[in-house]
């Protein structure tokens, strides 16, 4: 593959600020990309328009070029391309492979805690069809009642539309890996595409960003492992490029916790603000030295 048409991203979003365990991805994704801005773009993954900020989005910018890093432009914002999501959400709804779910969260907890089985996917606990099997004119009688639904792929009828069962992915750590029916239904289930509150879920703006800017190589954590495999039958379905992919380890804590926006990890912000220089910082994250950060 030529320097040229090669593209890898890393896509942040503006729901808080960056923290160190952004910056050991950031530096993969920039490894990954032969650290030539010509082969590393920048997508600003603000499609929760309740959460992200235009603080933490700024932020972001000051961070990454605090790390040394630059970008080919135009940067692309989710929040610009909801027409996009819409469409595609119509191209599966127009298969027949999207459904409505009016179920709560706990609706959903307390069918499983007293059904036979609870089943657990890699994203908790799988959803156990409820609404999959309603009818259309009770779906539209819940619709004019004003309840609130997601939606849903159906993965098994999705599943079945394929002109072809053989799904396979190459991830650089893991090697050639294949996506099958059984693997989809026991670590996903039926995945939500979409919400009332949010346009579009995260699987479905991942696969359609990553086709629309021609991503060769997709750099993210090993926790997103399993959701490959749903965003590779979303390609299948949507005709869309396969790119490469490369699930890297995580940085963790001295209590070998993930870091994140949640727990209020250590932000790129407060070190930069205590005067850590970028060098010192990288050699921590290299050799796996970050203790006396974390005091």
């Amino acid at each position: 593959m030529s320097p040229i048409s090669f593209k890898t991203r890393f896509a942040p979003s503006p729901t808080g600020f960056l923290h160190i365990g952004h910056a050991a991805s950031v530096w993969t994704v920039w490894e990954d990309a032969g650290q030539s801005p010509e082969n590393f773009l920048l997508r600003i993954e603000d499609i929760d328009q309740t959460r992200c900020k235009p603080e933490f989005e700024q932020s972001i910018y000051e961070d990454l070029a605090w790390l040394g890093l630059s970008w080919k432009p135009p940067i692309l914002r989710q929040s610009e391309h909801f027409k996009d999501y819409k469409n595609t959400l119509d191209t599966l709804h127009q298969k027949g492979l999207i459904y409505p779910c009016f179920c709560t969260r706990k609706e959903i907890e307390l069918e499983i805690l007293y059904s036979a089985t609870a089943p657990h996917g890699t994203e908790g606990l799988i959803y156990p069809g409820t609404c999959r099997h309603l009818s259309h004119s009770q779906q539209t009688e819940k619709m004019n009642a004003s309840i609130p639904y997601a939606l849903r792929l159906d993965t098994h009828k999705a599943w079945s539309h394929l002109s072809t069962h053989q799904l396979y992915w190459h991830d650089r750590i893991k090697g050639k890996q294949e996506t099958t029916e059984k693997l989809l239904l026991s670590s996903l289930g039926d995945p939500v595409l979409a919400r009332k509150d949010t346009p579009a879920s995260y699987h479905l703006c991942v696969t359609h960003d990553d086709n629309l800017q021609d991503i060769s190589l997709i750099t993210r954590g090993k926790d997103l492992f399993f959701s490959t495999h749903l965003h590779r039958l979303l390609q299948e379905l949507l005709g869309y490029n396969v790119p490469e992919y490369h699930h890297h380890p995580l940085l963790t804590d001295n209590h070998g916790k993930q870091f994140s926006k949640r727990n209020h990890s250590l932000t790129l912000r407060d070190l930069r603000n205590k005067g850590l220089e970028v060098k010192t910082l990288r050699n921590m994250i290299l050799h796996g030295n970050i203790k006396e950060l974390l005091v």
